[in-house]
């Protein structure tokens, strides 16, 4: 095992050296630029479409799942334990100046899912139960065209299996972790009940994951939001100081401090974006797989609904939990993980540790769920629908599997997986953007001679 572990640890030095974060940032940074800053600027406009697309997009029904479904079911894959122990993580081994990296990840990190999105609807296709495929391997495949088809089956083979680290057994862990904590649950039990929920939805397809996200995420979400600020609240006056250490320590690192062991500006930025990426998978190619499914004729307006997924994940989950863990002085005490944010919540507010675990508990199922649907789209890409009902199999019983690892080696190799799954599609969204900002200006050019 130690042997294992020494070989994904080097693999992951490698696919997260500075490369990977400079391809990152620059193909977001890239993209934003081309589309003028529009994700950004245009932020109201998602919201408002998000709040039409509750019931159908387009009044057509060309998909499985509205528009506001599509989004839930790529945040319920989004918001898990990025949010609580991913960020705790980043804060443990880069220091408070790591949040400000995940900030900068998702700012540029909206232009890349919107891209996504727009690309995943206008090159999607029909399989042979009728049901609309999309994602990366379809947009780079239909779009880039045959001589380009490996780099498809490459983003496939890695997507079915970095499901089951990112997807998976990372969010079966974590939960088994905090619940045996704070409740004194065996994790196999944890395992086993996770089984079961999850086997249960996963029986009804996308349709059923599609209403339980939107019944789910919002709830959980919302919830975990108004803890957090409540916890803020009780630490309002280390804000201000929270706030500047972020900033500071972004560019000038973070010295040793009670548990902290120090880190430098290199380890801020590494573990900011890596975590970042991690938590709201902008440049995975992952959310694309579920917007794809959206029914609309819209690639823009989805696009403007995904590109949301990224705001809400990091710019609002992850900064609150990041918040309440500088503000209350957890953040030195020498944990890391979900115990870190488990304890700084219970600093802030009684009984604050409960809530960071049913939160985790919630966040990791629906995680589950999201992530089952895109390993199963990836295998289907390779396979055909006949590898479906094996890999859902696979899927489950992985779970209690999961949920007894050693955490550390979890996390690792599904940080590893996350960036093998990151090169095929950035690549893609690379060499397709000329599509995507064109289908942008017609767009926005069309609305104008209406509204005109």
């Amino acid at each position: 095992m130690e042997a294992i572990s020494n070989a994904v640890s080097f693999i992951n030095g490698l696919v997260w050296g500075p490369p990977m974060l400079v391809l990152i940032l620059g193909v977001g940074l890239f993209l934003s630029l081309g589309l003028k800053l529009m994700p950004i600027l245009r932020l109201g406009e998602g919201f408002r479409l998000m709040w039409q697309g509750r019931s159908g997009g387009d009044a057509v029904k060309e998909g499985e799942i509205p528009p506001f479904q599509a989004l839930m079911t790529a945040l319920s894959a989004t918001i898990g334990t990025g949010n609580i122990a991913g960020v705790a993580t980043a804060v443990f081994l880069g220091g408070p100046g790591a949040l400000f990296w995940m900030w900068l990840t998702a700012l540029v990190g909206m232009a890349t899912k919107y891209s996504e999105a727009v690309l995943a609807v206008n090159f999607r296709e029909v399989d042979e139960r009728g049901s609309h495929v999309g994602g990366p391997m379809y947009y780079i495949r239909n779009g880039l065209g045959k001589k380009w088809a490996w780099l498809g089956v490459l983003f496939a083979i890695f997507a079915a299996i970095a499901g089951f680290g990112i997807g998976n057994t990372v969010q079966a862990n974590s939960v088994a972790d905090v619940l045996q904590t704070n409740f004194a649950l065996p994790h196999w039990a944890t395992g086993l009940i996770l089984m079961v929920l999850v086997g249960m939805v996963l029986i009804g397809g996308i349709r059923r994951i599609g209403q339980v996200a939107s019944a789910l995420v919002p709830l959980m979400a919302i919830s975990y939001v108004v803890i957090g600020l409540a916890a803020l609240a009780v630490n309002a006056t280390e804000l201000p100081a929270a706030f500047a250490m972020v900033f500071t320590d972004a560019f000038t690192g973070t010295a040793a401090e009670g548990g902290f062991a120090g880190a430098a500006v290199w380890a801020a930025i590494r573990f900011g974006v890596a975590r970042g990426v991690f938590s709201n998978e902008a440049g995975l190619g992952s959310a694309p797989i579920a917007h794809a499914a959206a029914q609309t004729r819209q690639p823009i307006n989805q696009g403007m609904v995904a590109m949301l997924g990224t705001f809400i994940d990091t710019i609002i989950v992850c900064t609150i939990t990041g918040m309440v863990i500088i503000t209350s002085g957890a953040w030195n005490s020498g944990e890391s993980g979900a115990a870190l944010t488990s304890n700084a919540f219970a600093l802030g507010i009684p009984g604050g540790n409960y809530v960071v675990a049913i939160a985790l508990a919630i966040f990791a199922f629906t995680t589950i769920l999201g992530w089952s649907f895109y390993g199963e789209r990836s295998v289907e890409f390779l396979f055909g629908v006949k590898a479906i009902v094996p890999y859902r199999v696979l899927w489950i019983l992985a779970i209690p599997i999961g949920a007894t690892l050693n955490l550390g080696f979890v996390w690792l190799l599904a940080d590893t997986l996350n960036a093998m799954m990151a090169l095929p599609n950035l690549i893609a969204l690379v060499l397709l953007s000329p599509v995507v900002f064109r289908l942008t200006r017609e767009h926005f050019e069309n609305q104008r001679r209406v509204g005109g």
